[in-house]
């Protein structure tokens, strides 16, 4: 992630390459921009989310049911990514799917802004959708401005994208939170819209600079193939039709049960997905192995996203009714916790990049089996320690505030042994006939760890109380024995990878 920004030329032929962005090309200023914005508006919203669901200025639902939706919108987000990509592979190409996107997130927000609740539902789904197909291509789009892996300046020029991610992560709160939580709750999300209408304006500005790559569909339908798809789609979508039509109409529909069909198709995509993956007889026996060894890797993280996305929701509402939300006498919005991991990332990441540098040239570099065990035994030691805060509630005194950063703390240095290095291993152990759909795959373990934390939280099922001293123990203990589990079994694993290190 910290690889040095070099001055070297801009590929021949690259519109706008009479300007550089830090020795990069300028079309990756557009996306910086484009990724900030939306990184913003996404953040933002996600930081307003759990405190205007349970407010009684807001939606006013429990604790459960407010935990249940929050993480059904995550398994959307990146379950969605997965079409997102082939959306642009097969019909508009990644830059217009990615302006697409923005108008998209834009007028979800927008749909957010208006105090009706309808509305505000119509407006997750279209955020949701939008995230998914910006997600999936914007990243790919910052790929085609260079002259392949090879090219010195590509690990650079990612490292700036990654900075735009957080900076963008790290002021939404602190902008947004403040203003839904302490001036109106609609007026934040107002806002939201207007980061990522921000941001799509100068995306399309900026569109020149962009790789005529971007504007390509790679493998596009043929006539035949866009029947077939619409087609499906809209049996699918009379499915739906049906199956809500009939609940709402014999008077069983409640949003609790809404929510279920979603989570479970958060937890069967993924299986459905790399089921598919490994009956495919195309792959050699060498490929099967390694996706027999990847298995390991996506189980173990679903585990940690599990735990890690309660972040923004158990431990902010937890922060709402039982911490101290203050710093020397100076209050602050309970929102403004989110802001807490994207500063530490940007902090820490080029520490870590640096550390695993220093320790391969002396041989030592731990193995990308004993860094995810390590990002999992982390996420657990994070839940230990909210431990003490649920304690210092439970005796009905308010947390202090370094507890819950102390948490937070501790999952972003899990996240960075573990994330980066899943990436990386994605891209490392796909087959080649799944080299780009891989990457979907790594998505789906979010997914379905977030399909967990909504089907324990929702009262219509599991109706588990996830800040509960017990429940978090339970959490906890998984992770490191999961941790632990992906340690020993590791001579296993690394055989199954073959010579993927």
């Amino acid at each position: 992630m910290a690889s040095s920004l070099t001055k070297d030329s801009v590929r021949p032929g690259t519109p706008g390459s009479e300007k550089t962005f830090f020795g990069h090309p300028r079309g990756l200023a557009t996306l910086f921009m484009t990724e900030m914005w939306e990184r913003f508006s996404y953040y933002g919203m996600r930081a307003l989310l759990p405190l205007y669901l349970v407010a009684p200025g807001g939606l006013h639902l429990s604790g459960g049911t407010a935990s249940a939706i929050y993480a059904v919108y995550l398994s959307l987000v990146y379950l969605l990514a997965l079409p997102g990509g082939w959306f642009a592979d097969r019909l508009l190409g990644p830059r217009k799917t990615v302006a697409v996107a923005g108008a998209v997130i834009m007028l979800g927000h927008l749909c957010l802004a208006v105090p009706f609740a309808a509305s505000f539902y119509v407006g997750l789904v279209l955020v949701a959708i939008g995230s998914g197909l910006l997600k999936a291509n914007i990243s790919t789009m910052v790929g085609h401005l260079y002259n392949g892996p090879e090219d010195p300046r590509r690990d650079g020029g990612f490292t700036l994208f990654y900075i735009g991610i957080n900076l963008g992560a790290f002021v939404a709160p602190l902008v947004i939170g403040t203003i839904g939580e302490n001036v109106n709750w609609h007026l934040g999300f107002a806002l939201a819209a207007l980061g990522m209408a921000l941001g799509l304006v100068q995306y399309l500005l900026g569109g020149r600079h962009l790789n005529p790559k971007s504007s390509e569909v790679p493998t596009p339908l043929s006539a035949e193939e866009k029947a077939a798809t619409l087609r499906k789609g809209l049996i699918w979508l009379a499915v739906a039709a049906v199956f809500y039509g009939v609940v709402g109409g014999t008077g069983h529909f409640t949003l609790n049960w809404a929510l279920i069909p979603l989570t479970v198709i958060g937890l069967i995509v993924p299986i459905l997905v790399i089921a598919r993956i490994m009956r495919d007889k195309d792959l050699d026996a060498g490929e099967r192995s390694k996706v027999s060894a990847y298995i390991w890797f996506f189980v173990a993280a679903a585990v940690f996203w599990m735990i890690y996305d309660q972040g923004g929701s158990t431990l902010s509402l937890f922060a709402k009714d039982s911490a101290e939300n203050s710093v020397l006498g100076w209050d602050f919005p309970v929102s403004w916790y989110q802001s807490v991991n994207p500063v530490l990332i940007m902090a820490l990441a080029p520490i870590f990049a640096w550390l695993w540098l220093w320790l391969n040239r002396r041989g030592k570099e731990p193995s990308t089996i004993v860094k995810f065990s390590s990002g999992l035994v982390l996420v657990g030691v994070s839940f230990f320690v909210f431990l003490a805060p649920l304690s210092v509630a439970e005796g009905g005194h308010k947390a202090a505030a370094l507890w819950l950063v102390a948490i937070y703390f501790v999952q972003t240095v899990g996240e960075l042994t573990l994330s980066p290095v899943g990436l990386s291993v994605t891209t490392k152990m796909a087959p080649q006939k799944y080299a780009s759909q891989m990457m979907g795959v790594w998505f789906l373990a979010v997914t379905a760890g977030d399909s967990v934390t909504a089907l324990l939280s929702n009262p219509a099922v599991g109706g588990v109380n996830l800040d509960k001293k017990g429940f978090v123990a339970l959490e906890a203990v998984l992770a490191v024995v999961a941790g632990v589990a992906v340690w020993m079994y590791r001579h296993k694993v690394k055989k199954l990878m073959g010579n993927v290190n």
